[in-house]
């Protein structure tokens, strides 16, 4: 077993781990710090591989509308109040306040922002009515990485490479270590007194999701396991994307009011809308679809999302075409202030018989880069090529639970950006999730720094407890394997797991689905895991699946409600699921003690008075 002495040890190698890190060693230049990542630094994970028509990165700024000194309380408020008032105010403060020196750091790191007159220009994102949403074009996110990989190499942090941390040490409530394994299978413990998750969401439990390989939820199994809690794991955005290339189609592809198709060619959206609505309105919603592209049971183009869902739950493949106008379109049904955001975003002007010709028209009027870049990524629109779409997972806006430090209930235990929750409600405006991973991140490593001292003022470094070996671990190499216990391989575990959230826990979740889902898991638990050839990372992250996918059935049962992404139906063939109540404005802990999962309900921390 290889050790390693180290002060504060960063899970992750995306944008929240490598701020945290970044922080930790900018607050203390003599600060030991480590960074496992499971691949290589700057190439893996969710932030390095992100892509959208234009990504969003929020940030009250002094020249972001409104203006004035408390601009940063409307921000606040759209996080909290369109989140459904089931996340901590005080967080949401942190955020909105701390966006505006998370925004310039990044600017000095070199991050290429769109700017003009010398200003980062901002537009109105999803579930915001000011526009904050900075952003360099589709690949933010991957500039943001990139700036951070620069700093993280400046500062010589230790980088670990292709490992994974399996287990968290914990004494008496205290971070003690962690163990880890690389990909030759050695392994590794870490004696550290201080821990930062940063390992993002868990999207590898949704058979359908646009996640990076290997986004299998560990600091939320770690969590668990440690003995931390999770909150809000109900609430996982997804939204309509492309099965070949996981583009979300959100923005100018819904603006371009494109038909939907199944595989017998029939356009079925209207099927899907009460009796009687119109083409009009059934397309207007299309376009406005563009700025709400998460599904959310607060905005009528949910019925959208059901729509696909249902569909694909008939065994049919459905598809986005762009060659020819949906039955009966024409350009003038959109609604005036729909014609004025489509004029708004116009790239390369056309006439009007060419923008009333078809969606692909539209497309390349507004959009001409998605194009070329679908062209590129094998999907060719002007060859007539279509767009296989499926509700796909895109981001848990719940995770471990964190306070203003992004601390835990475990002493030295921490947790940013999308691992982490309590810091979205159900809904999340478009470009918070970039923004969280900066804020939480800095905050979070800088708070370990400040652990870590006051641990070696007390007398450390621990010793760590017996593991055990690996190889041993790994079923498919242990030579005494319970007889009376099912054997199944990791990949068909990985594969039964997917496919219990994709049918029960994603657009449509019903409370007999949600209990042959938890039934399922459970049978699942009571198995023998056989590595059957895969390798120890992938090994671990096939184990990790089943408590994330766990917790989230779980806190789905609590919820007999529709809010936000979590939509909750009466019966599998109803067409709208059941309104919110407000007696639910609350949110969910989930806990694992000796392998049983346990809830508590509390209250978020609410506004103050004041509004602050």
């Amino acid at each position: 077993m290889k050790h390693f002495d180290c002060d504060v040890l960063v899970v992750g190698g995306g944008g929240a781990a490598l701020r945290a890190a970044i922080a930790a060693k900018e607050l203390d230049p003599e600060c030991k710090v480590y960074v496992v990542t499971k691949g290589k630094l700057g190439t893996t994970g969710t932030t390095a591989n992100s892509c959208s028509d234009r990504m969003a990165f929020h940030a009250t700024l002094p020249h972001t509308e409104p203006g004035g000194e408390d601009a940063w309380k409307y921000h606040a408020d759209d996080i909290y109040r369109i989140g459904g008032r089931v996340s901590d105010y005080d967080l949401a403060v942190i955020l909105a306040k701390k966006s505006r020196e998370a925004f310039e750091y990044l600017d000095e790191l070199g991050v290429p922002f769109v700017k003009k007159d010398g200003k980062a220009h901002q537009f109105v994102t999803d579930g915001s009515k000011y526009a904050r949403a900075c952003y360099t074009g589709p690949k933010t996110a991957i500039h943001i990485e990139e700036a951070l990989v620069r700093r993280t190499r400046e500062l010589g942090i230790n980088i670990i490479e292709n490992s994974m941390i399996v287990r968290l040490q914990v004494e008496d409530g205290q971070i003690t270590g962690a163990f880890g394994v690389n990909e030759d299978e050695e392994m590794m413990f870490f004696n550290t007194p201080a821990v930062v998750l940063g390992t993002g969401g868990g999207g590898e439990v949704f058979s359908q999701h646009v996640y990076p390989p290997g986004a299998s939820g560990d600091g939320y199994a770690l969590a668990l396991n440690a003995g931390a809690s999770l909150v809000n794991m109900e609430f996982i955005q997804i939204g309509i994307a492309s099965v070949k290339t996981k583009l979300n189609c959100s923005g100018s592809f819904m603006r371009a009011v494109p038909r939907f198709i199944n595989e017998d060619g029939e356009e079925f959206l209207a099927r899907y809308f009460p009796e009687g609505t119109s083409l009009e309105y059934v397309y207007n919603i299309v376009f406005e679809k563009g700025a709400s592209w998460p599904v959310s049971c607060e905005h009528p183009s949910s019925q959208i999302d059901i729509a696909v869902f249902k569909e694909t739950m008939k065994g049919k493949r459905v598809y986005l075409d762009f060659s020819e106008n949906p039955r009966g379109f024409s350009f003038d049904m959109l609604k005036p202030e729909n014609r004025d955001k489509y004029a708004s975003e116009i790239n390369q002007p056309v006439s009007d018989e060419q923008r009333n010709s078809s969606p692909l028209a539209r497309l390349g009027e507004i959009n001409p880069d998605s194009i070329q870049w679908l062209k590129d990524n094998g999907i060719d629109l002007d060859k007539g090529e279509m767009i296989e779409i499926a509700a796909s997972g895109q981001h848990f806006q719940g995770g471990v639970k964190i306070r203003d430090k992004g601390d835990t209930e475990i002493a030295g235990l921490f947790a940013a950006g999308e691992c982490a929750g309590g810091q979205h409600g159900a809904n999340r405006p478009g470009g918070n999730a970039l923004l969280d991973c900066q804020v939480f991140g800095k905050i979070a490593g800088e708070a370990a720094v400040h652990h870590a001292r006051s641990m070696k003022a007390e007398g450390w470094p621990a010793k760590p407890k017996p593991f055990g070996d690996l190889r041993q671990e790994c079923i498919g190499e242990d030579k005494d394997i319970d007889s009376d216990k099912p054997l199944i391989s990791a990949a068909e575990l990985k594969r039964e797991i997917q496919n219990i959230i994709g049918r029960y826990v994603s657009i449509v979740r019903t409370r007999e689905g949600l209990a042959k889902a938890w039934e399922r898991l459970g049978q699942l638990g009571k198995c023998h895991v056989d590595r059957a050839g895969m390798n120890i990372i992938e090994y671990y992250e096939s184990l990790n699946l089943l408590p994330v996918a766990k917790a989230i059935v779980k806190a789905c049962m609590q919820r007999p409600e529709s809010r936000g992404p979590h939509l909750f139906f009466e019966s599998e063939e109803a067409l709208r699921p059941v309104g919110g109540n407000p007696d639910y404005e609350k949110y969910f802990v989930i806990r694992c003690r000796d392998g049983e999962f346990t809830v508590e309900t509390q209250t978020p921390v609410r506004p103050r008075e004041d509004g602050r």
